[in-house]
C-alpha cells in the first residue's frame, strides 16, 4: 500500500488535509467520500521521498512517559465532553510539541478513520503504548466506557511514573557519591602520590607501612591502569549480556531483592506496582488470567514475574491466587492475607488498590530511611578511603618532624 497526501472540504465547509494509506488514488477518494469529506482531486497525490521527514539515527525525539500521561488525560477529558475520538486525536496531534508523538497520533487517527479499533491502532506503536495500555483501551471500547478507562489509566500511569522517580532518586545519590570517590581516589593514586613518592625516596629511610602500601598501590594502578579499566568494562558488558538472558536476569533480580537496604525498597516497590497494575486491570473489566499475564510482563523484576505467572497457572487450574504468591516468598504474608480476603469477599480489585496505596507510603518511608542511612555511610566511606590515603602520605612528614625536634 502507498501513502497519499490529500486535501478536502468537510461537512461544515472547513478545509481538511492529511495522509492516508490506500492501494490507489481512487480508493482514497472513495474512502474520503464515505467519511463525508469532499475531496479536492487535484490535491491528492502519492507521498514521495521529498515529503518525508529527514531523520538522523539516534537524534529523533523520544516519547516520554509524562507525554503519554498528558495525552491520555486530555483524550479522556475530550471524550467525556462528547467529542468524537477522531476529532479529539486530530486536536491532540496538532497541539503536541513532540514531532514524533504528533506523527504517531496522526497515524492512530488515520487508522481509526479507516475502521480500525482504537486499541488495534495503538497496538501498532508498542513502544509508546504497552500491552497494559492497549488491553485496558480494548476493555473500555467493548464496555462503552472509554473515557472512564482512559481517566483510570492516566491516574495509574501518574502513580507509576511517580513510583519510578522515587526509586531512581534513591539510587542516584549513592551512585554519584561513589563515582566521585572513585574519581578522586584515581587522581590521588595516579598523579598525587607519585609526587610524594619521589620526595620520600630522598629520605633514605624505611617508610611507615601504610605509606609504603599506598605507594605500591599507586605504582600498580599506573602500571596496569589500562588493564584495570578494561577489566571493569568487561565485567560491566558481561553482566549486561548475562542480564539479557532468562537465567541471568532471574539470578540478578533475585540477588537485588536480597540486598540488606536496597532489597527491601525494591520489594516494596514491586508489591506496589503489582497490586496497582492488577487492580487497575481488574476494575477495568480485563479477565483475571489476562490481567495476571500483563501484570507479570510489566512487573520489572523476573522473580516477581515468575511468581505472578505461577499464580496465573494456579488460578487456571481452579486454585486460589493467594497460595502460590505466599509460596514464592516474594510477597509479604500480610499482602497475601489481604489478597485472600479480597478473593473471598469478591472485592479483589478494591483490596489490591488499598494494598497499593499502603505500599506507596511504605516506599516513601523506605526512600527517606535510605537517604538518612546513606549519609553517614558515605561520609565513613570517604573518610576511610580518601582520608586514609592522605594520612598515609603525611605520616613520613610527621615522623621527619619528630626526628628533627
Amino acid at each position: 500500500m502507498a501513502t497519499f497526501l490529500w486535501q478536502g472540504v468537510g461537512p461544515r465547509g472547513e478545509t481538511l488535509q492529511g495522509e492516508m494509506e490506500a492501494a490507489t488514488r481512487d480508493a482514497v477518494i472513495v474512502r474520503l467520500r464515505s467519511q463525508r469529506i469532499r475531496p479536492k482531486t487535484n490535491r491528492i497525490r502519492e507521498k514521495g521521498r521529498l515529503d518525508q521527514d529527514i531523520r538522523i539515527p539516534g537524534l529523533g525525539q523520544k516519547v516520554t512517559a509524562k507525554e503519554v500521561v498528558i495525552f491520555t488525560r486530555q483524550l479522556a477529558t475530550m471524550i467525556d465532553a462528547g467529542l468524537p475520538i477522531v476529532q479529539a486525536l486530530d486536536i491532540l496531534a496538532q497541539q503536541t510539541e513532540n514531532k514524533t508523538f504528533a506523527k504517531i497520533t496522526k497515524q492512530v487517527k488515520q487508522d481509526v478513520e479507516s475502521g480500525t479499533t482504537f486499541a488495534d491502532a495503538l497496538r501498532k506503536h508498542a513502544k509508546q503504548f504497552d500491552e497494559l495500555y492497549t488491553n485496558m483501551v480494548a476493555a473500555g471500547e467493548a464496555g462503552g466506557i472509554l473515557d472512564t478507562i482512559l481517566a483510570r489509566l492516566a491516574s495509574y500511569m501518574e502513580k507509576a511514573v511517580k513510583l519510578k522517580a522515587k526509586i531512581k532518586g534513591a539510587m542516584i545519590y549513592p551512585i554519584c557519591i561513589i563515582s566521585v570517590a572513585v574519581l578522586v581516589t584515581t587522581i590521588l593514586l595516579v598523579w598525587v602520590i607519585p609526587v610524594f613518592a619521589d620526595m620520600f625516596s630522598s629520605f633514605g629511610k624505611a617508610l611507615p607501612l601504610p605509606t609504603q602500601i599506598a605507594i605500591n598501590l599507586s605504582y600498580v594502578t599506573i602500571a596496569y591502569f589500562k588493564y584495570i579499566i578494561a577489566f571493569w568494562v568487561a565485567v560491566f558488558v558481561s553482566l549486561r549480556m548475562w542480564y539479557r538472558t532468562e537465567k541471568g536476569r532471574f539470578a540478578i533480580d533475585g540477588f537485588l531483592l536480597k540486598l540488606p537496604v536496597f532489597g527491601d525498597l525494591l520489594r516494596k516497590a514491586a508489591v506496589a506496582r503489582f497490586t496497582r497494575t492488577l487492580s487497575t486491570l481488574l476494575s477495568s473489566g480485563v479477565p483475571v488470567l489476562e490481567s495476571l499475564l500483563i501484570t507479570g510482563k510489566t512487573a520489572g523484576n523476573k522473580v516477581v514475574e515468575r511468581a505472578v505467572l505461577t499464580a496465573r497457572q494456579s488460578i487456571s487450574e481452579g486454585k486460589t491466587l493467594t497460595e502460590p504468591l505466599l509460596a514464592s516468598q516474594v510477597f509479604p504474608p500480610m499482602v497475601c492475607q489481604m489478597i485472600n480476603v479480597g478473593e473471598t469477599t469478591g472485592a479483589l480489585d478494591t483490596m489490591l488498590n488499598k494494598i497499593a496505596d499502603f505500599y506507596d507510603d511504605e516506599v516513601d518511608n523506605a526512600v527517606a530511611n535510605l537517604t538518612s542511612l546513606m549519609e553517614p555511610l558515605v561520609i565513613l566511606f570517604l573518610g576511610v578511603v580518601i582520608g586514609g590515603l592522605v594520612i598515609a602520605m603525611y605520616m613520613p612528614i610527621f615522623k621527619l618532624g619528630s626526628v628533627l625536634n
